[in-house]
């Protein structure tokens, strides 16, 4: 079908796969639903804190009146202590209110962000997590999200608290002497100074190595546990296990390297914002006060209770700064998942005409500057199996994953029923289009839902007609509670075996259109033979797109496509190709004379139409 006008301008200018369509979110912008919460832990933290002065001012107050000539007075000594009590109660009832209220607006905003990252994981184009780690998705959506919590549950009442007390002791200091007030600044004065350091671009650059280095070592340890059964079995344990400690080689040259940046810089703050040093530089201070007659003792009092917490917002900034850029980073990779774009839906979806496939000038590139597909013209008709072959790196699996629409074209069309696939919804893209791809993936469900899972209210009659189909059924009845055995509990199954899974869940679909990549690549040629057997059985117009690596495989296509260099350069019948001196023809001799023990023979394919 012709494209419009408009549908061609969108097709030129669209972006790279899972390039962002817009700037990603800002940290702000994530976070302003919450506003009204973060507004009223603060408010509750700054009560609870200079309702947390009241004790050390009736400390103080109680030492000027003992202090004072004659007796003292001793309901005003009861109402002071009254008042420090009081002052005691109410911060730490406001405190741990403000405590409890930010860990319940943590767990909404962990939840929220969670449920984001599944929300845009579901929508964006499958392709885009074959080029991901699963280690690092994992992390993002487990650790990453995890790491908001100081951030979310203790900086923002912390840092509030440690300002706030400060501040108010401050103003009261000035009022009882300026000069030693100055002089008790000093220590907050030079940790201040040294907080810079600890935030130059190669601090920054030492945190963000050292958060990369446990990525690899999540990855490393994902990769190897979910590979272990091939690791093992090609006696590659020790290159995977070297592969491990590399990376936590790595991440400990990374943490040392942190350390040893950070490690002067923070022994200095340590010591500064010392209780000892700011006592000490008080005392030689108000001594010196005291000695010329500049103040009475009883003022000393106040500064050695109240200059202690004035060096708090430095202290508070020096052990949340860890805290904070950790959250940072953590928001930074939560906003890059959410930023990818996701697969497009189409505001009132077409319906197909019909099962007829066709790629029209289709263009693809993982990578902006690189395409695997150069303009692909293909047309695959109901009723018709056809055969993608091509040496490694041809495009193949790229072709065949435009179909179920992993990825979307960069430039032309793919339309199923004269409707391009851009113009379907997922549901009806998903009814029309089953697939199997080599690299199976089953959930931890019964082998039913499994085979179910397109079609969730099938009855197990159906199931089992299409476990039957895909030659897996007395398979599924040897495992210890049969079709309700669970997949990596009490049913372990083989590659091919999952496999055989995967194509019963496809056949059970019963959509008009399948893709096979090399869907038997694990079974076995009896296997093979009777799954090939079972689809060349399929009732109705199906359209059958497969990537074949098998010499049986092609002789049983109705057409064969060979790629070369994300280019068509053969395409016909097979049987007129192999007739014919062409890179087809040199491709089935050097796969014939690679698989001879299993391949059909030259002598034993029949030619012209009875080669289908």
């Amino acid at each position: 079908m012709t494209t419009t006008g408009p549908r061609q301008t969108r097709e030129r200018s669209a972006p790279p796969p899972g390039a962002d369509s817009a700037a990603k979110e800002s940290t702000a912008a994530l976070l302003r639903p919450y506003y009204p919460g973060f507004a009223a832990v603060v408010t509750l933290q700054v009560i609870g804190a200079l309702a947390g002065l009241m004790p050390l001012l009736a400390v103080v107050e109680l030492g000027r009146t003992l202090l004072a000539p004659g007796p003292a007075d001793a309901g005003h000594v009861r109402i002071i202590v009254i008042e420090g009590a009081a002052g005691l109660c109410l911060r730490l009832l406001f405190t741990a209110a403000s405590s409890g209220l930010g860990h319940v607006l943590d767990g909404r905003v962990q939840l929220t962000l969670r449920r984001r990252l599944a929300a845009r994981l579901g929508r964006v184009p499958i392709g885009w997590f074959s080029r991901r780690r699963t280690g690092e998705l994992a992390k993002v959506v487990g650790d990453d999200v995890s790491a908001v919590h100081p951030f979310i549950a203790h900086t923002p009442g912390e840092l509030v608290s440690a300002f706030v007390v400060p501040l108010a002791s401050l103003v009261y200091l000035f009022t009882v002497d300026w000069r030693l007030t100055l002089i008790t600044l000093i220590p907050v004065v030079l940790a201040v100074a040294l907080v810079p350091l600890m935030m130059t671009p190669a601090r920054l650059r030492e945190q963000e190595e050292f958060d990369a280095a446990m990525g690899r070592i999540s990855s490393s340890v994902v990769e190897f546990v979910q590979g272990i059964a091939v690791v093992k079995a090609f006696g590659a344990s020790g290159r995977a296990h070297r592969r491990f400690l590399t990376a936590v080689d790595d991440f400990v040259g990374s943490f040392f390297g942190m350390v040893r940046g950070l490690a002067g810089v923070a022994a200095g703050m340590q010591v500064v914002l010392s209780p000892p040093f700011v006592l000490l530089v008080v005392l030689i201070g108000g001594t010196t006060l005291i000695t010329t007659g500049g103040m009475t003792p009883a003022d000393l009092l106040p500064f050695l209770l109240l200059g202690l917490g004035l060096t708090a917002p430095v202290a508070a900034l020096g052990h949340g700064f860890d805290d904070v850029q950790a959250a940072r980073r953590a928001v930074g990779r939560i906003r890059e998942v959410l930023a990818v774009r996701p697969l497009p839906e189409p505001a009132h979806p077409a319906v197909p005409r019909g099962n007829r496939v066709e790629l029209r000038g289709v263009r693809f590139g993982y990578e902006a500057d690189h395409e695997v597909l150069r303009g692909v013209d293909l047309v695959l008709e109901p009723g018709t199996t056809t055969a993608i072959v091509g040496p490694s790196g041809s495009g193949k699996s790229t072709l065949v994953q435009l179909l179920p629409r992993y990825f979307d074209p960069t430039h032309g069309s793919v339309t199923l029923g004269g409707v391009d696939l851009r113009e379907l919804g997922s549901r009806e893209l998903y009814r029309m289009v089953s697939f199997v791809f080599q690299d199976v993936r089953l959930l931890r469900a019964s082998v039913a839902d499994n085979i179910a899972l397109a079609v969730p209210h099938a009855d197990l009659d159906d199931v089992v007609r299409a476990a039957r189909l895909a030659n897996i059924h007395d398979r599924i009845l040897e495992l210890p509670r049969g079709y309700r055995s669970v997949i990596g509990e009490d049913a372990g199954l083989s590659g091919g075996e999952a496999q055989r899974i995967a194509l019963a869940r496809a056949l059970l679909a019963d959509a008009p259109v399948l893709v096979l990549d090399e869907a038997t690549a694990f079974a076995d040629p009896q296997t093979e033979q009777a799954v090939r057997r079972a689809l060349a059985t399929l009732e109705g117009d199906r359209t059958v797109l497969v990537i074949a690596h098998r010499l049986e495989t092609i002789a049983d296509a109705d057409t064969v496509v060979m790629l070369d260099g994300g280019l068509i350069v053969e395409q016909g019948i097979p049987a007129e190709l192999l007739a014919r001196p062409g890179k087809f023809a040199t491709f089935w001799q050097s796969r014939r004379t690679t698989e001879d023990d299993r391949a059909t023979t030259l002598a034993d394919v029949p030619q012209g139409d009875e080669l289908r």
